[in-house]
């Protein structure tokens, strides 16, 4: 292989592409120091901070999804996918890529479409068991497709796929803290049972809705409770709380920046089930109640909720039901070790593992056949 690797990395919009994209450009860095990683996303969305902020150099496109409730809207649309190709095109040659790297998301379609065009070999990454617009329609282009749920022929390719699951946070598995000192570091203690309630960065209104109406139960139960609210939500709940009895053992915050302490800390998590979640759940073994958003496309997220469920591996509640049922159902479950236990062990059943460090030497073998034709 040519001493200078260069490798595209594309895509983003959400926590959920954003981390198994740096995830891979750590691993392929940690394999091979001289790797130069481009970013390629979409101006306006959170990956033109996360890159930076994670190391890695990013080029923006002025790229944004179709708007299927008003069509006339599209035209503006559709000037601004042909203005993205002609950027990425220009991003391509000037960087001279060996592989582009596709993880989902709007700026991974002309970024890879326009790589496939120049004979530039392309790896996507599935995160979810449902495969998304993008990726289905990069999927006859791509050279190799990495998945993390089995089953996946029914949307791509049979021989371009390969099993790897979803790269995670690496800090999540390398947290060094016992569970008791997690605990401390929220303020809670050892000795109680303790639910860690997850609604995304920016949070989920239904979730945090649910918490609120029952919260003389919470208050009565005995378990703990580590709440992030998301920002969006943060100052409202914070000033409603303000207005009733103290409730000591509920710990609210907009943010959590240490998730693997947060983790450690848990008996039972509730979250969403984006796909990068429900792969950190498999690895650490926690037992959780998926409450899956209705606010994504197809659907996706209670189909990867369903794939844990029909495994006796997660609980699942839907978000119509979740004001109603969520935090009875949670606090009878993190009561009983029984089903705690069996939640753990059939999840751990599902873990892929070093999925970053396998999706790297799948890029690297991509980019030894290019080096190869080129000799």
């Amino acid at each position: 292989m040519e001493h200078n690797l260069r490798i595209i990395i594309s895509g983003g919009g959400t926590g959920g592409h954003i981390f198994p994209a740096v995830a891979i450009a750590n691993a392929l860095k940690a394999k091979r120091p001289d790797t130069e990683i481009l970013f390629v996303g979409a101006l306006g969305r959170m990956e033109m901070q996360r890159v930076p902020a994670a190391g890695y150099n990013i080029k923006g496109l002025p790229i944004c999804g179709f708007n299927r409730k008003n069509l006339l809207k599209n035209f503006a649309v559709l000037f601004k996918l042909w203005k993205s190709q002609r950027i990425a095109k220009k991003i391509i040659k000037d960087f001279k890529p060996m592989v582009a790297v596709g993880v989902g998301g709007y700026a991974s379609g002309p970024t890879l479409n326009q790589c496939a065009s120049m004979g530039i070999p392309c790896l996507i990454q599935e995160q979810n068991s449902y495969a998304g617009v993008t990726n289905k329609l990069l999927a006859k282009k791509a050279s190799k497709i990495c998945v993390a749920y089995e089953g996946m022929e029914r949307f791509f390719p049979k021989d371009k796929i390969v099993l790897t699951g979803n790269p995670v946070r690496q800090q999540l598995l390398d947290t060094q803290l016992t569970k008791a000192e997690a605990l401390r570091t929220f303020g809670l203690e050892p000795s109680k049972k303790t639910i860690l309630i997850v609604g995304g960065s920016l949070g989920a209104r239904t979730i945090n809705d649910s918490v609120m109406a029952h919260l003389d139960e919470l208050q009565n139960s005995g378990v703990q409770v580590i709440w992030q609210t998301g920002k969006n939500y943060f100052e409202n709940i914070k000033q409603q709380l303000a207005e009733k009895s103290p409730m000591p053992a509920l710990k609210p915050t907009d943010f959590i920046a240490d998730m693997g302490a947060a983790y450690r800390a848990a008996d039972l998590v509730i979250s969403r089930a984006g796909a990068s979640s429900i792969s950190e759940f498999c690895l650490i073994g926690k037992p959780v109640i998926l409450v899956p958003s209705p606010n994504v496309a197809e659907d996706h997220q209670t189909k990867n909720a369903m794939a844990l469920v029909n495994r006796q591996a997660a609980q699942f509640v839907s978000d119509a039901e979740a004001p109603q049922k969520l935090i009875p159902l949670a606090l009878s479950t993190v009561k009983d070790d029984q089903i705690l236990g069996q939640l753990s062990h059939n999840i751990k059943l599902m873990a892929l593992r070093n999925s970053a460090e396998t999706i790297a030497n799948e890029v690297f073998a991509l980019a030894e056949k290019q080096a190869n034709k080129k000799r």
